[in-house]
């Protein structure tokens, strides 16, 4: 007799963030939480999410849109949350940095190069009009700004930079909530926030939950991304004639 399967694969999209806490907290010795322990596990949480940022690109975050040029603008912004201005000229929130971007016609790209301050600072005519081909980002704490170089002109106006961006993880929120990450890092997302508590509950794991923390986190970083075609090309020699 063959066994039975659940047929299912969306454990993640049921555990919600009250069991994430409970989980975490059964790590580390404590069971049947309640009210200011969800409410501490919730901060934590929120903290672990924002130390992944620091760990490089999170795949699941990148995300695609546009914004209309217009004619003798150079800045245009974005918003880090919704709390942070309640209109922004790209209509976009919850961005942390912008990576690639093209100038688009007609649905034709043209690549624009990414430049850092020195070499915007080292540009001798910041105001000269013309199709972008280059851009420049701040990071400010509540927004984050993309200046264009060459400034769109009127022939521009009306015309789109496409671009990719990083979005923020979201925020915990509501404890009947999911989290706001895929299933291949629900399980250092578990053990991350056992750590944290650790520090503040069960300091004697705290190393231990540590490495397995980190263990773990490893595995989603190097399983994150997307794969690409690789090609080997043998080295060929030939001898003195």
């Amino acid at each position: 007799m063959a066994n039975t399967t659940s047929g299912t694969t969306i454990f993640e999209k049921g555990f919600s963030i009250s069991d994430i806490a409970e989980e975490a907290y059964e790590r580390i010795g404590i069971q049947g939480v309640s009210g200011y322990q969800l409410k501490s596990a919730r901060r934590s949480l929120n903290i672990l999410f924002q130390e992944w940022a620091n760990r490089g690109l999170h795949y699941w975050e990148i995300a695609n849109n546009n914004f209309t040029l217009v004619a003798d603008q150079a800045v245009y912004t974005m918003f880090r949350s919704s709390a942070d201005g309640t209109s922004s000229t790209t209509a976009v929130f919850g961005v942390d940095d912008v990576l690639e971007a093209s100038f688009r016609n007609n649905n034709i790209d043209t690549p624009l190069t990414k430049i850092n301050r020195s070499q915007y600072q080292a540009l001798s005519n910041k105001t000269a009009t013309g199709q972008p081909t280059q851009y420049y980002v701040q990071r400010f704490i509540d927004k984050i700004t993309v200046t264009l170089y060459l400034t769109p002109g009127s022939t521009e106006a009306g015309k789109f930079i496409n671009y990719y961006y990083v979005k923020r993880i979201q925020d915990a929120g509501d404890y009947t909530n999911d989290a706001d990450v895929p299933y291949r890092f629900v399980p250092c997302m578990t053990a991350g926030l056992a750590y944290y508590l650790s520090i503040k509950n069960a300091p004697e794991r705290t190393q231990m939950l540590k490495m397995l923390y980190e263990d773990e986190l490893q595995r989603a970083l190097e399983e994150d991304g997307s794969s690409t075609s690789t090609y080997i090309s043998p080295k060929v020699y030939y001898p003195e004639s």
